[in-house]
């Protein structure tokens, strides 16, 4: 038994023991590395608004093209993530762990279901990016997520436990949805501003970014169970199966299908997806739902710009410079405000 900690002469404490300093500096080391990271994977969501956008655009027309575009985007990101946890007996034993643990209670049958709101996402790529462009996208899904975000941290449905909506934590979301708007200011008027009608789709990604932070905060409960790839796997398969009977709706509605395209590079937006919520599920126990999207709203906006400067596509107007900036100094904002702290605590029994 281990004795306990003797005062030392004149009634100070001794030193806390070096396992406990060693805890605490690698606690302070993860949270600071979790942040790049999650920048990063935001990154790829921009990347893959690109890629899924430019695909239904490729294959065809209306309701159809944008939801058969992430019908692919998930089910290559189905497959891919099947074979790897069928392959290893490990990942074989936590998936089924997984859904052992919807049997006994141990997960609620809602915590299997964010691929329902991942699978709206992706949707929203291929239905609006093509229309309103990848930074009017960003802006409606980050309006959405970053609302969504103190609320689902309040309620305590990420694994981090509840949350205080502190000062800092609104200042952060806040100074974000102002940099985001700034970026894409240019957009909003002039001779090439884009119609009522455009914006009104803009309703779409506004929608799935709500429903965004709640499905990082029930992926991150299901990571705990089975591990961040079983995780992946259970929302690319709800996803799969959402998109389907979408798909099927669809053709009840206007649009055309014109076959599929050759460049390969339009066929990765599963993978990217993969790495995303895989990472996702992994980091959002760091620093609970409202920084993790704050960090992959700046790392949207950063690659926004670094993807108009390397392609030319589009001239880079100094706001979304400044609008990537003031996004990165939101995320700081946030981050500092939740760093060291322990969930909300519950009632005393």
């Amino acid at each position: 038994m281990t004795p306990p900690h003797r005062s030392a002469p004149g009634g100070s404490r001794t030193a806390p023991p070096a396992a406990s300093r060693e805890g605490s500096d690698a606690r302070t080391l993860l949270e600071a590395l979790a942040i790049p990271a999650m920048v990063a994977i935001g990154g790829l969501i921009a990347v893959q608004s690109t890629v899924n956008g430019r695909l239904a655009h490729e294959l065809g027309t209306g309701m159809r093209a944008g939801v058969l575009a992430a019908l692919v985007s998930f089910g290559s990101g189905l497959v891919l993530l099947a074979t790897v946890n069928l392959s290893v007996p490990r990942l074989r034993r936590r998936v089924r762990t997984l859904y052992a643990a919807v049997r006994v209670g141990r997960l609620r049958p809602w915590h299997v279901l964010g691929g329902t709101a991942g699978a709206m996402l992706v949707a929203s790529q291929g239905l609006t990016v093509p229309t309103i462009g990848v930074a009017l996208f960003t802006v409606a899904v980050v309006a959405g997520q970053t609302s969504s975000g103190l609320a689902v941290d309040h309620a305590g449905l990420g694994p981090s436990g509840p949350r205080a909506i502190s000062t800092g934590r609104m200042l952060g979301a806040g100074v974000t949805l102002a940099a985001v708007a700034i970026g894409v200011s240019g957009r909003l008027g002039g001779a090439h501003a884009l119609t009522a009608g455009a914006l009104a789709l803009a309703a779409l990604p506004l929608v799935a970014g709500s429903f965004a932070s709640w499905q990082q905060a029930v992926n991150g409960q299901v990571s705990t169970v089975g591990g961040p790839l079983a995780a992946a796997l259970n929302n690319f398969a709800v996803g799969t199966t959402t998109l389907l009977v979408v798909l099927a709706v669809s053709f009840l509605a206007p649009g055309s299908l014109t076959g599929a395209p050759t460049q390969w590079w339009l066929y990765t937006g599963g993978t990217l997806g993969c790495v995303f919520i895989a990472s996702a599920a992994v980091l959002v126990r760091v620093h609970g739902v409202l920084v993790l999207g704050l960090c992959t709203v700046a790392g949207q906006v950063v690659t926004s710009v670094l993807l108009d400067a390397l392609t030319g596509t589009e001239r880079l107007a100094p706001l979304t410079v400044v609008g990537a900036a003031v996004a990165l100094l939101g995320v700081t904002l946030g981050a500092w405000a939740s760093r060291g702290r322990n969930p909300r605590p519950g009632p005393a029994h």
